[in-house]
């Protein structure tokens, strides 16, 4: 493969710049543009070592440095690399780097680097997706998930099953292809337990896949409430600042207010609508029906009520509205004061919240109502799991296969077709970790990284 280099550090004014290059002629183009102190010869470094000295443009010094020698296979690509670290300036960190694509390299395309990692058998393609995801960890949690799967604890228990099923493969292989030998006839009650303790551990890993998605992206979620019900409050309270106007005037929002929060260990996408009732105001009725639309593609509604009045026809119509809904019904104004109908709410909403957002009362129940309408499993952050839906679909593409393979088995079907119905599983594991994948799947999981990574 090409030599190719890239900036490895964020395309930003720093401390240091770091111009990582990788390839068989990674040490010569070090040796072109970089002159060490003494009497050292970039190529003849040995691996894990590092020299002080001088970035140069011909004769022309660009920037004094530290240039580090990682020695193939022992390094992050598998490939002979080269990082020449700097100054922090953009001008400088880009200069060595034109120097080097002017003296044999070429330009890095996005997660490069990882990619060759993962083409040299450095990492498998579960651990190779799980760099991304440790660059962009916005907290602990995420970080958590993101090491777990780039240890490859997603790869181990895949590889596991993969295992188990090449054993299955070879036996009905050689039982079906040599029925003349003495080989030792497949047992169909074996085989169904064996194939049910693969499907039991592939279905462990996909389990904890929708508490993992909502610790990574966030959950979209609408608070929606007719006028003074304290919708706003509630917004400004979750958000820690005053994001919207807090007014005693129905209709003060009329606009969506969103802003992200964090609800334990849960990443809200949240949207303050304005108030839902009927109205002659045309400007207000626009803010309604930009509200109605917000709360309609949310994947949580949060429907906030005044618990110190009755329930309106308002209330009644937006309740109506929630049937079928991710949704959470706050009961506000906790320190008023409750003659709110709470037998009517029973009626249309599994979680009831009672709080007092102008206190901040109450907000742990509500964290506790969201993670029990997204079954949220906190596990997620230390335990096998699937890290996107490529990981996800080939999981449970192999699930599937191996739920008709067992179907077959216990209809009395021949092992031939149990046969082909465990390949197809066994292929899909495959994908999973990049032993078996199409090119153009590996342009599209790398295309998702930032070059220099």
């Amino acid at each position: 493969m090409s030599t190719i280099a890239a900036i490895s550090t964020p395309n930003a004014v720093g401390g240091i710049a770091v111009i990582r290059i990788s390839g068989e002629d990674a040490l010569a183009v070090g040796q072109r543009i970089f002159r060490p102190l003494g009497n050292k010869q970039v190529e003849s470094m040995p691996g894990y070592t590092c020299a002080y000295g001088d970035a140069m443009d011909g004769e022309t010094k660009i920037d004094d440095c530290i240039l580090t020698v990682f020695r193939e296979p022992h390094s992050y690509t598998g490939e002979d690399t080269v990082e020449i670290s700097c100054h922090g300036g953009l001008f400088v960190s880009r200069q060595i780097l034109r120097t080097a694509l002017k003296n044999g390299a070429e330009p890095a395309g996005p997660g490069e680097f990882t990619k060759r990692a993962f083409l040299n058998g450095k990492l498998d393609l579960t651990q190779a997706e799980a760099v991304m995801d440790v660059i962009s960890a916005k907290n602990e949690g995420e970080l958590r998930m993101a090491e777990t799967l780039r240890d490859g604890a997603a790869f181990r228990t895949a590889k596991k099953c993969s295992d188990t099923l090449l054993r299955i493969l070879g036996g009905l292989a050689a039982w079906t292809d040599y029925p003349d030998e003495d080989i030792p006839e497949v047992e169909p009650e074996n085989l169904l337990r064996e194939l049910r303790g693969v499907r039991g551990g592939l279905g462990r890993l996909v389990e904890n896949y929708d508490s993992g998605r909502i610790v990574r992206e966030g959950v979209s979620a609408a608070i929606v409430g007719r006028p003074n019900v304290g919708k706003s409050t509630l917004f400004n309270c979750l958000s820690g600042c005053q994001r919207s106007i807090v007014t005693d005037i129905a209709g003060t929002t009329r606009d969506v207010v969103e802003e992200t929060v964090r609800l334990g260990d849960i990443v809200l996408r949240l949207s303050d609508t304005a108030g839902i009732h009927d109205t002659e105001d045309k400007i207000e009725g626009i803010g309604i029906d930009i509200a109605m639309k917000t709360a309609a593609s949310a994947e949580l509604v949060i429907a906030v009520f005044d618990g110190s009045c009755p329930l309106t026809a308002d209330d009644l119509s937006i309740i109506e509205s929630l049937k079928g809904r991710r949704s959470i019904a706050v009961v506000n104004k906790s320190d008023v004061g409750n003659v709110i109908d709470e037998d009517v709410l029973q009626k249309y909403f599994i979680h009831i919240v009672y709080i007092s957002a102008k206190e901040n009362d109450g907000i742990e129940k509500l964290e506790n109502a969201v993670k029990d309408v997204f079954a949220f499993n906190a596990d997620c952050f230390s335990s096998a799991t699937v890290g996107n839906e490529r990981q996800r679909l080939c999981i449970e593409n192999a699930i599937s296969s191996l739920d008709k393979a067992v179907d077959a088995i216990e209809s009395g079907e021949m092992l031939d077709a149990v046969n082909i119905l465990v390949d197809d599983a066994e292929s899909h594991l495959m994908q999973l970790t990049g032993e078996k994948i199409t090119d153009a799947v590996v342009d599209e999981v790398f295309s998702r990284f930032c070059v220099g990574k």
